[in-house]
């Protein structure tokens, strides 16, 4: 489903006041919380109540201030024929300062507006990688890609970015993560090796001159339920690079697994996003452009950012690398955070505070705990830090997220995108201009409030991707062939596109002369 035919749900800019839009923000936002009535008699139940205490979270849904539903009612009636998106704005003499300047210092808070709609766009290249994936274990192509890059973003709705795929990136791992790869209960199919787990793509023409040079942008996929990370997060560091840094071992192997009797990881994720990164960056800097590279991910995807930042950065000394992420976890020591710093890559870290995957691994022994020993025992290389600069969201802060503990809704990117186009600074109220529509918060999860009536995890195919047949039978429909996953056809269209842009250059060279 394209994004232009989702429901538009905001609060009205016009025909009330913004002092009655202020108290109606107010309203929510100061609800109190009822004391637990019962204790929690399931495991689940147990486990959530445990994490709340361990994360300073609240399990029961608070009574909410009743809001007559005629005043819900007029905030849809106001949005449905409301752009979503912010008219863009040339930032071509302001790009270094939003992407690489002081690490953000002045631009968090309050949250400078051309920083939020870059933020939001990397998000959204984040979040094709979870719309795009083939999540059904009973599909022959669970793990791939739906779509080939051809029409990838003009299936998500995304072609307003004005960026075009070039590349797709897979992954395997020599070590047992059941959950960070999806497999499919079928005997025969696409693959039993890898997992889609991103893509490359590049600004167009229009694009890099609004933004001042030409992007390639690096999105990796994350994984789906926060839950799982207490099962599959491996706390174990190893070597990464050539000197003291070290990194999650479970993150590495996903970044580097590769096996010659694979059918797609013959090369490894790594291998596969620098040689086509590399191409790019060469292509664009024979003709004379400026050239940047910026590498986004929600979850697991940005614990592979950072990796795939640490060895573009390196591999690359003059290429202005950036880093901006969503929910990601710590991903390895103080060594392996000054070596990024040293490399000059820039770090935005997105996280909400109610969010635990970013509190992850290294829950108790974390950069916390680094500088308490600091003086005693000097730098500690098994200790887990973060890295870069961290725009901190707080659920509470929107009027139209529920109350309560939802650890699934704490973590899903849609409501990091929500909550950063709601941000202004953390003395003010949420943004009652923001523009991104706010059903999509609830694409696949439970966290808009009731009033707002969009029902939850309602993104997904048509009758669950089931089709009538000219039988009558419903059944799953076959996949157009170009959407067919194959790496034989893969590589020849990167061939050939890559013979027609060597033709390219070589012709504009022989024009120039």
């Amino acid at each position: 489903m394209a994004l232009s035919t989702m429901i538009y749900n905001h609060l009205p800019t016009t025909q009330y006041s913004t002092m009655t839009r202020i108290s109606v923000v107010h309203a929510h936002q100061q609800a109190l919380l009822d004391p637990p009535k019962t204790k929690p008699s399931n495991p689940a139940s147990r486990l959530a109540e445990s994490l709340s205490h361990l994360l300073h979270l609240h399990l029961e849904t608070p009574p909410r201030t009743e809001l007559h539903q005629s005043i819900w009612d007029s905030f849809s009636e106001e949005k449905h024929s409301t752009p979503t998106t912010s008219p863009k704005e040339v930032i071509a003499h302001k790009w270094r300062e939003i992407h690489r300047s002081s690490d953000w210092d002045n631009l968090l808070d309050p949250l400078s507006p051309w920083l939020r709609r870059e933020v939001v766009k990397y998000g959204e290249f984040a979040q094709a990688t979870y719309d795009a994936f083939d999540f059904d274990s009973f599909s022959e192509y669970c793990g791939s890609c739906c779509y080939n890059r051809k029409n990838l973003f003009e299936k998500l709705g995304l072609t307003r970015n004005g960026y075009k795929v070039t590349n797709y990136i897979y992954a395997m791992s020599h070590i047992d993560m059941p959950q960070w790869l999806e497999r499919s209960h079928l005997v025969n199919k696409w693959s039993k090796d890898s997992n889609w787990m991103g893509y490359v793509a590049v600004s167009d023409d229009e694009e890099s001159r609004r933004i001042g040079r030409r992007d390639i942008v690096v999105a990796w996929r994350g994984t789906v339920a926060p839950s799982e990370w207490y099962e599959d997060m491996q706390r174990k560091l190893e070597t990464f690079g050539k000197r003291d840094a070290k990194v999650e071992h479970g993150f590495h192997s996903l970044y580097t697994s590769k096996n010659e009797s694979t059918r797609y990881n013959k090369t490894s994720a790594s291998e596969q996003v620098m040689k086509e990164v590399t191409r790019l960056v060469e292509l664009y800097r024979k003709k004379g452009e400026q050239v940047s590279l910026t590498i986004t991910g929600h979850s697991l995807g940005g614990a592979l950012a950072l990796l795939n930042a640490h060895e573009a950065a390196s591999t690359m000394p003059n290429l202005p690398v950036s880093v901006i992420s969503f929910g990601a976890p710590r991903v390895g020591n103080v060594a392996f955070r000054d070596e990024l710093q040293q490399l000059g890559v820039k770090t935005l870290r997105v996280v909400v505070k109610q969010d635990m995957v970013p509190r992850m691994p290294g829950l108790v022994f974390n950069e916390g705990l680094q500088k308490k020993f600091d003086d005693i025992t000097g730098t500690l290389e098994w200790v887990y830090t973060h890295v870069g600069a961290e725009l901190k969201l707080d659920v509470r802060s929107s009027p139209y997220l529920k109350r309560g503990l939802d650890l699934a809704g704490f973590h899903s990117l849609e409501t990091y995108l929500h909550l950063v186009d709601g941000f202004h600074s953390t003395s003010t109220t949420f943004r009652s201009d923001a523009r991104r529509d706010v059903a999509l918060v609830n694409k696949a999860c439970d966290m808009l409030v009731d009033e707002l009536r969009i029902p939850r995890c309602w993104y997904q195919l048509a009758n669950k991707g089931l089709v009538c047949n000219a039988h009558g039978r419903w059944v799953k429909p076959k996949r157009d062939p170009e959407d067919i996953p194959s790496p034989t056809r893969e590589e020849s269209v990167h061939t050939f596109v890559d013979r027609m842009q060597t033709q390219d250059v070589l012709e504009s060279v022989l024009c120039a002369v």
